[in-house]
């Protein structure tokens, strides 16, 4: 056999052992090791004693978001709302009067100050319409011209106008509220999706990211675009669509379809639709808020707020209804939950809808999967649910969530270890962009757990190296049912890899380990200069 490249001289750590070479034909693996090392190939790379990785593979990011964010005012190194206010009349000196300015990135538990106003923005760029979007997605702050153009009267369900004493609007807007700006941003233009595709990929390559789930597209919060997958398809035909991408469908764009096909997407489609570079992934669905903001749903008021319990996005009734369409349905779903009341709320109507209707590997999912009790984290586990936590967020956001949940809610934060000792495949994953997204990074958080200011959040969480690795890969592939192609290393498989400068799964290594290389289908996609 004559093969198109045989990579050797390296540590190849395959998920399942080990190898000295690997051997790509036609984009996937057909030897590993001595065998491999003996084909007569086109082309061998000599890796000069490095460490090859399968893959990285980001079960939840926002990568369209991330790529169009690039051309926010950054907003995630402010320390303060002058700051914020400083980069916006920055920005506002270089836009006509009139246009939009808008920032990304700003974290109220970093700033001296709090959220950001309408008064402040006003004030840092009259006459301009101004943004400003939280971290983590779930709030944005808009400035008096744009607030003058919502109809403050008609608040969504599941979101919030914040006003101050005087019953004046602050300019922040919560959740669904969010909403209300639709008429003035959206649709997202295709080619800026497709943009934004484009930038976002070419920085996760030089990461060492070969494949990710985008979780949310076509609707919703996070979706960009009614016609997001065709920016999704237009940017893989152009060449630019540069990672292997599963997609979530927004819960939204599903609807009722003829008896035979029952609730999804018109003609039919619906999870495991497409090939090996883009498929049709999970039914995304948001059920409450986000933890930093103190939106997300709770049995127990969050610290030093005692009437504020946060709330859902849409109602739990209706929770339980789209579950239990798309389930039947043949639906993998994947359900936004962050705080324990809706954690509970969405296990109930999990349980439900597999008693209606039994499915082997249905591969159910809650995303964030923040605040989980003991006794919900019991029954996840025996209902063969996969909870897609992000180890990042320790690092980046860790503190603001310890100020929410308070010293005895700690230890239930965005668990790992238990995860696995209760017998559940974990996946890993960033949110990016809500954090830095490197994998490397958040290998190095899923070990120490320990946040900005050096608390170790929830010890007996902690991973160790060989865990995360094999979460951030393994896992996530198993997470989109697409472990037969991607994880691990082994014939047959897909010859995507990530060469790294030393052993990930050495603890000594976490803070001086680099990506050199990155390939896909078994070629050399990314080179460290």
């Amino acid at each position: 056999m004559r093969v198109d490249t045989v990579y050797e001289n390296a540590r190849f750590l395959t998920g399942t052992g080990e190898s000295v070479a690997l051997a790509a034909l036609n984009g996937r693996i057909v030897a590993l090791g001595h065998d491999a090392a003996a084909l007569s190939a086109k082309r061998r790379v000599d890796l000069g004693g490095l460490v090859v990785v399968p893959g990285f593979h980001d079960a939840h990011n926002h990568m369209a978001w991330f790529g169009m964010a690039l051309d926010d005012v950054a907003l995630s190194d402010c320390r303060s709302v002058d700051e914020v206010y400083d980069a916006v009349a920055r920005r506002a000196a270089d836009t006509p009067p009139g246009g939009w300015i808008i920032g990304s990135g700003y974290d109220q538990n970093k700033l001296a100050g709090g959220h950001p106003t309408r008064q402040g923005l006003d004030r840092a760029a009259p006459g301009h319409l101004v943004r400003l979007k939280h971290t983590s997605g779930h709030m944005t702050v808009v400035n008096s011209a744009v607030l003058e153009r919502l109809d403050l009267a008609d608040v969504p369900v599941g979101g919030d106008v914040v006003r101050d004493e005087d019953g004046s609007p602050t300019g922040l807007l919560a959740e669904q509220a969010q909403l209300m700006l639709r008429p003035l941003t959206y649709p997202t233009p295709v080619e800026t999706v497709v943009r934004g595709l484009d930038r976002a990929s070419a920085r996760y390559l030089s990461e060492g990211i070969t494949s990710v789930q985008e979780a949310g597209i076509g609707g919703g919060l996070v979706g960009e675009t009614p016609a997001e997958l065709a920016a999704y398809q237009l940017a893989r035909d152009r060449g630019v669509l540069r990672v292997r991408s599963t997609v979530m469908v927004a819960a939204s764009v599903l609807h009722e379809l003829d008896a035979d096909a029952g609730f999804g997407l018109d003609l039919g489609m619906r999870t495991g639709f497409g090939d090996e570079w883009l498929r049709i992934g999970a039914m995304k669905l948001f059920a409450d808020g986000s933890l930093i903001g103190r939106t997300c749903a709770m049995h127990e008021p969050f610290a030093g707020e005692p009437d504020n319990v946060g709330y859902f996005q849409v109602p739990e009734d209706e929770i339980a209804r789209t579950i239990a369409a798309a389930h039947k349905a043949g639906w993998q779903i994947a359900t936004h939950a962050i705080g324990d009341r809706a954690i509970t709320v969405v296990l109930d109507a999990y349980e439900a809808a597999l008693k209606a209707d039994p499915r082997p590997d249905h591969r159910h999912r809650i995303e964030h999967c923040a605040v989980l009790r003991p006794g919900e984290l019991k029954r996840l586990a025996s209902l063969g649910l996969i909870a897609s936590p992000q180890g990042r967020f320790v690092n980046e956001i860790g503190d603001g969530m310890r100020a929410a949940l308070g010293p005895e809610r700690e230890p239930w934060c965005y668990r790992l270890k238990s995860l696995l000792d209760a017998g559940c495949v974990l996946p890993a994953s960033s949110d990016r962009p809500v954090v830095e997204g490197a994998p490397l990074l958040a290998l190095a958080d899923m070990v120490r757990r320990k946040t900005a200011s050096g608390v170790v959040l929830g010890p007996d969480e902690r991973l160790t190296p060989a865990e995360a690795l094999h979460a951030y890969t393994y896992g996530s592939a198993y997470a989109a049912f697409a472990e037969k192609d991607l994880g691990t290393l082994a014939p047959g498989k897909l010859a995507d890899f990530a060469v790294l400068s030393a052993d990930p799964a050495d603890e000594s290594t976490l803070d001086s380990i680099q990506v050199v290389a990155t390939a896909v289908g078994g070629d050399l996609v990314y080179e460290r200069s």
